[in-house]
């Protein structure tokens, strides 16, 4: 009988799964066509099943993975602050773990974000973004019950997150019960030649299109800084996000970027607005905070944000948000311990050099028949698949999953978002692993592409 725990055979545990468990983004249609992988522990980049195959874990354990699996210092000092509290209340409480982390936070940040409002994920914190951007433009005295985005965008799976997202395939069910919003054109990568600057500058004029309608009204314009990455690894310019600064700015809407896929290096910056060089209202992050160890997120806020919310007791000013589990103690000591480590093996940089070498790994794909474009930015790469005239390919055909699948057979997990392959290696990566990763998925296409052939 199952007990919870990983020692029982696999047969059990798929047996149990497939009794009492739903998966998310899973369709449970097809979840028992293939065995499903049951992952025991981890060792640096590799996960290993209950059979003891290993494998290399080419999506960071969906994006959050930053140095490996069960890194000593970040295990240490989980457990050093086990050794003093687990959890205690943020709500009129403080603690040294969560201010330590805000004072780094904010010691890193783009210019001008001096606040730190703790979440509990990615979605948790850009719902409380929203909410403090409409909050403190109504306690200016202002009504800006509106929200721009960006096509082909993901910010979450809660309902004020999808208010704001633009995958419709994702989200189209719940349009119904959203916030309003207005859906801006996407900058990201189009696959057709068209350059990236001129991407840019026809979103930017469908976003001032949008604006001088409703700009008074417009709380916040949100957007993913440099790569939408649920959407598909769709890459843009960085022209993009200086013209978003500059149309907010005209219209007294806040400037609210999504970091939690972006930040903490994935791009080879520590955030990605840093490659545009402008500083935003409200910046989210989360995903890689801690490492990969426990769910953590933050908002960071400008001190003008921050002032709208202050007043006498009775003025009800307060920011009415906030979380059990805000700033759990245990998950600040890892994030802590994640930045330590991350400046001390200068990880971004690092990231750089992982970016460089995928790039030149992943070269001869871009003229391959049946892939469209490869997209990256710093670590995270999207290989488009598509037909030899390059249009979508039939989704019935599970063409991403097909290779995804494949590579699983050779030791290396990674996952699709529909046709496009996801590479989002750790990165702690080493070259022989990261050339491991590469290899691996470059013949797994190759192998589904050929097989797929008329």
């Amino acid at each position: 009988m199952i007990t919870g725990q990983l020692d029982a055979a696999p047969s059990e545990v798929v047996a149990a799964d497939l009794r009492h468990v739903w998966h998310p983004f899973t369709q449970h249609g097809h979840w028992a066509d293939e065995p499903p992988l049951v992952i025991s522990h981890g060792e640096g980049v590799w996960l290993f099943d209950e059979a003891g195959r290993r494998y290399l874990d080419g999506t960071s354990s969906l994006w959050v993975l930053t140095h490996g699996h069960r890194e000593p210092a970040i295990d240490d000092a989980v457990r050093r602050q086990l050794d003093r509290v687990a959890h205690s209340t943020f709500l009129g409480l403080t603690h040294e773990p969560g201010v330590e982390l805000a004072t780094r936070l904010v010691e890193t940040a783009p210019a001008g974000l001096t606040r730190v409002f703790y979440a509990g994920d990615g979605s948790s914190a850009v719902e409380a973004a929203l909410k403090m951007s409409f909050q403190a433009a109504a306690q200016r005295g202002e009504h800006r019950p509106l929200y721009v985005h960006v096509e082909h965008g993901y910010h979450g799976d809660t309902l004020g997150a999808v208010s704001v997202g633009g995958i419709d395939v994702f989200f189209a069910t719940f349009k119904p019960i959203l916030l309003e919003t207005r859906q801006t054109a996407s900058p990201g990568t189009p696959d057709d030649g068209q350059t990236l600057t001129d991407r840019a500058a026809v979103a930017l004029a469908d976003l001032e299109r949008v604006l001088a309608i409703d700009g008074s009204r417009t709380a916040a314009v949100v957007v993913e800084p440099l790569v939408q990455a649920a959407g598909g690894i769709l890459v843009h310019d960085p022209s993009y996000l200086r013209g978003v600064r500059a149309a907010c700015d005209r219209h007294g809407a806040m400037m609210l970027v999504d970091e939690v896929a972006t930040g903490i290096g994935r791009t080879g910056t520590m955030w990605a607005v840093e490659q545009a060089g402008v500083s935003p209202d409200l910046l989210v992050c989360g995903k890689g905070l801690t490492g990969g160890y426990l769910p953590l997120a933050a908002v960071l806020s400008t001190e003008e944000v921050y002032a709208a919310f202050l007043g006498r007791h009775e003025d009800l000013r307060t920011f009415f948000h906030g979380h059990t589990y805000t700033a759990n103690p245990l998950a600040c000591a890892a994030a802590i311990a994640n930045l330590d480590l991350m400046a001390e093996r200068d990880t971004v940089g690092h990231a750089r050099q992982i970016g460089e070498w995928l790039g030149t790994d992943l070269g001869p794909l871009a003229s391959r028949e049946g892939v469209a474009g490869v997209r990256r930015v710093g670590t995270m790469t999207g290989i488009a698949l598509a037909t030899p005239t390059g249009e979508p390919l039939d989704p019935a055909r599970r063409m991403g999953w097909q290779v995804c699948r494949r590579a699983r057979d050779h030791g290396v997990l990674i996952r699709p978002l529909g046709d496009v392959i996801v590479l989002m290696p750790p990165l702690g990566i080493q070259r022989d692993e990261l050339s491991l990763l590469t290899d691996v998925a470059i013949a797994s296409i190759d192998a589904v592409l050929d097989e797929s052939a008329p």
